[in-house]
């Protein structure tokens, strides 16, 4: 189970710049100027709310590009999702026993 999972996680970061292959943004990761252009108008909570400043800024990281910044990024994701994930399986185990 464990090597179709690692299998399928390296499939999915070796396909990580397909998202380099477009102008579109990536869902969800919208600046306050694209909401005006596509919605003529920006909503009111997000106006005062402010943007979160990301660790790493459309991608990319000095000296190293963007395909390095997106592949960084998808690891750390992973790392991230998986720890959460062990953590709450870790804590229902203990729960059950």
């Amino acid at each position: 189970m464990k090597r179709k999972v690692l299998i399928v996680l390296g499939v999915l970061l070796a396909l990580v710049p397909l998202g380099l292959m477009t102008d579109n943004p990536a869902w969800g990761e919208w600046d306050l100027d694209y909401y005006k252009e596509k919605l003529g108008f920006i909503p009111k909570g997000m106006e005062s709310a402010g943007l979160v400043n990301p660790i790493i800024p459309d991608y990319e990281v000095p000296g190293l590009g963007v395909v390095s910044g997106y592949y960084i990024s998808a690891v750390v994701g992973v790392i991230i999702v998986f720890a959460i994930y062990f953590i709450i399986a870790k804590l229902v185990k203990q729960s059950n026993d």
